[in-house]
C-alpha cells in the first residue's frame, strides 16, 4: 500500500501513519517523490480496505501497491496523462470533451448528417462503429470497411476526428488506417490478446469497463495496453450489470473519482450505454461531469425509431444540442469548462 502525504503534512502526521502501519505488523518505509512524502507499507487487502487511511491528518491519497508497480498507476506517474486525438483535441487537460454520434454507421446520409449536427452543437470527437459485436449473430454486425470509409468522409467534411471500435487483432491495422482513436468495448475489456496488440500501436485507445468487471480489473486491462508500449489510454465507465431491470446497466459514478485517484489516465463516462434509455441520458451525463469525468460519450441518431443498433438510447440531434447547453453549465460550475477548437 502506498500513502501519499500532503505537501504541507507535518513530521507528526507522517510519524502517526508510520506508527499505525507498524502496529498492524507492516514494515513501513518513507521516501520523497515529486516533492511529496510517500509512506509505503506491506499490508493485506483486508487492512487496506478497512483501515481509514484517508482520514489520517496529512494524508492526500491512498492506493494499493501492485507487484512490480502499475505503469498506469499514480505510483508510477503523479501528473495526469493528456491524450491527444487528431490534430487539436486533448482529453485529460482539465477541459470537458464530448464524443457523440450514432452507435453504428448505417448509411452515408445517416452518418454525415449526424456528424454535422453534433459538430454544430459542440462535440469534439465523432463516434460511430463499422464493426459491431452483437449478442445475436443474426443482428446487424456493421458495414465493415465501407463504414470506415464513410466515417473518414464525415471527418473530411466536419473536421471532427473519430473513434471506432476494433474487435479482432486481425482488424487493428485496417481500423487504425482510418480511425483517429480505437475503442475497446465492454465485451473485449478482458480480451488480453487484443489489448496487447493495440498496445503495440500508437493510436490512442478508449477502454470501456467490462459489464462484470471491478475497477481493479479495469485498471489491469489498461495496464496490458500501457505495458505493451502505448500510454495513450482513456478509461470509460459505461455501467456494470446489476439486479435492477429499470435500466440496462448500473452506472457506477463512484468509479470515476476512484479511477482518477488510482491512475493518471483520463476517465470518461458513457451514459447512453449505461442506461439504454433516452430519458436517463441527460441526468446521467450531468452527474458524470459533476463527479469529475473528463468527458462523456453520447449516442445521437437522426431517426432513433429506425436505428439498427440501440435506438432506444439515442438522442435526436435537437435533444443533443439542448443537452450540450445544460452540460456547459455543469462544467462551468465544477470549473471543468468545455474544450473549444
Amino acid at each position: 500500500m502506498i500513502i501519499v502525504m500532503h505537501s504541507d503534512a507535518t513530521p507528526d502526521d507522517i510519524a502517526e501513519v508510520v506508527e499505525r502501519l507498524r502496529a498492524s505488523g507492516a514494515a513501513a518505509s518513507v521516501s520523497t517523490r515529486d516533492g511529496q512524502t510517500v509512506v509505503e507499507g506491506s499490508v493485506d487487502a483486508r487492512l487496506y480496505e478497512e483501515a481509514p487511511w484517508d482520514s489520517f491528518p496529512g494524508v492526500e491519497r491512498v492506493y494499493p501497491s501492485v507487484r512490480g508497480g502499475r505503469q498506469v498507476g499514480r505510483e508510477f506517474k503523479s501528473e495526469n496523462t493528456v491524450v491527444a486525438v487528431g490534430d487539436d483535441v486533448s482529453i485529460g487537460d482539465g477541459t470537458m470533451v464530448v464524443v457523440a454520434g450514432p452507435c453504428a454507421v448505417e448509411s452515408r446520409d445517416q452518418m454525415i448528417g449526424t456528424a454535422q449536427a453534433v459538430k454544430e452543437a459542440g462535440a469534439r470527437i465523432l463516434r460511430g462503429d463499422a464493426f459491431k459485436p452483437r449478442t445475436s449473430p443474426y443482428t446487424f454486425q456493421g458495414l465493415g470497411k465501407a463504414g470506415l470509409e464513410i466515417l473518414a468522409e464525415a471527418r473530411e467534411i466536419t473536421g471532427l476526428p473519430f473513434v471506432a471500435e476494433v474487435l479482432d487483432p486481425r482488424d487493428i491495422d485496417l481500423v487504425s488506417s482510418y480511425a483517429d482513436m480505437l475503442r475497446i468495448g465492454t465485451r473485449n475489456m478482458s480480451n488480453y490478446a487484443l489489448l496487447r496488440e493495440v498496445g503495440l500501436g500508437e493510436k490512442p485507445v478508449l477502454l470501456k469497463r467490462g459489464r462484470g468487471s471491478t475497477v481493479e480489473e479495469w485498471i489491469d486491462a489498461a495496464e496490458y495496453i500501457h505495458s505493451a508500449g502505448n500510454p495513450n489510454i482513456v478509461l470509460v465507465e459505461r455501467g456494470v450489470r446489476g439486479f435492477d431491470s429499470s435500466a440496462r446497466n448500473t452506472l457506477d459514478l463512484a468509479a470515476v473519482p476512484v479511477a482518477r485517484r488510482l491512475t493518471h489516465l483520463p476517465v470518461m463516462v458513457d451514459p447512453s450505454h449505461a442506461s439504454g434509455r433516452r430519458d436517463l441520458v441527460v441526468p446521467l451525463a450531468r452527474a458524470a461531469i459533476a463527479v469529475g469525468a473528463d468527458g462523456v460519450l453520447i449516442d445521437v441518431h437522426p431517426s432513433p425509431e429506425t436505428a439498427l443498433v440501440d435506438g432506444a438510447q439515442a438522442l435526436l440531434p435537437a435533444e443533443f444540442a439542448e443537452l450540450m447547453v445544460s452540460l456547459r453549465s455543469v462544467a462551468d460550475a465544477v470549473k471543468n469548462p468545455f474544450q473549444t477548437p
